[in-house]
């Protein structure tokens, strides 16, 4: 089952989380297919709040994955073709359970409506959720030896998170939610039924633009720590290149602060993957 799970895993992530999936296409074979089945299985517990209907059947699909990456699922876990090759990836490349366990319990801050609290809560967040994929697909491009990348998956992490809800905040803020911290907003004047209610303000503008330096910020750091690792490692952090564009489109735009930001077409950015790829072997 595991060629056809791993074929399963790579449509699932295609659809699913299409940046991710492109950000596959620079890696080659074993590789690819490991780092795919681990994304695929983010991007199920990343969309479980927009497929259900309120906290308690996100708890349960939560539950269903810890289950079965503790080993105490039931015999169907490997009948789910994306558990099925991330299971076969966890073999072989020594990926800890753990470490997925974190990811997954991250998520449950997605399934209710509380505000990200503050700054630091967000980066705790991010690593968890983000950097914790950066690390892995590190570890996967070693071969499953433990590698240090100490502030590229911290660091990128972070911007990655940040750049993502910066351009989802219309979205997310029209289902009454505010995923980026909040305490930025607060010391701007802002308050939140003014972002419920979409009304424009100088203070939601610098608030936003403050988060947007703080990506910038964390994107020229992570640059840096990517540049000192193994060349056999850094395609698994290709993505600063279509992440460095979608924020440069977000400090550009001169529409509503709640509008969708205009995104790179699929072969600009599978064109930006491959150019950052060869320019950093």
């Amino acid at each position: 089952m595991a060629e056809a799970s791993f074929a399963h895993a790579a449509d699932a992530l295609r659809r699913g989380d299409r940046d991710r999936y492109l950000s596959t296409l620079v890696l080659t074979g074993l590789h690819r297919d490991a780092v795919t089945a681990l994304y695929a299985f983010n991007a199920d517990v990343a969309s479980i709040r927009e497929r259900v209907s309120d906290p308690a059947p996100g708890e349960i699909r939560l539950q269903w994955w810890s289950d079965a990456l503790d080993g105490e699922g039931h015999g169907a876990v490997r009948q789910n073709p994306v558990a099925d090759a991330l299971l076969d990836t966890m073999a072989r490349y020594t990926i800890p359970a753990g470490t997925l366990l974190r990811l997954i319990g991250a998520r449950r801050f997605d399934l209710y409506d509380d505000p990200m609290p503050d700054l630091e809560t967000f980066e705790g967040y991010a690593g968890e959720t983000v950097s914790t994929l950066y690390q892995l697909a590190a570890m996967i491009l070693n071969d499953g030896e433990t590698i240090e990348t100490g502030d590229a998956a911290g660091h990128l992490g972070v911007a990655h998170a940040m750049i993502g809800h910066l351009r989802a905040f219309g979205l997310v803020s029209a289902q009454g939610r505010i995923m980026l911290p909040w305490s930025v907003f607060e010391a701007n004047g802002v308050r939140e039924e003014e972002i419920f209610a979409r009304t424009e303000s100088d203070g939601l503008s610098e608030a936003l633009g403050q988060i947007a330096e703080l990506a910038t910020a964390h994107l020229d750091k992570a640059e840096i720590a990517i540049a000192a690792l193994p060349g056999r490692l850094k395609p698994a952090f290709a993505s600063i290149a279509v992440l460095k564009a979608q924020l440069a489109a977000l400090n550009r735009r001169q529409t509503s602060l709640f509008a969708p930001v205009p995104d790179d077409a699929d072969w600009r950015k599978i064109a930006r993957l491959a150019w950052w790829t060869w320019r950093n072997r």
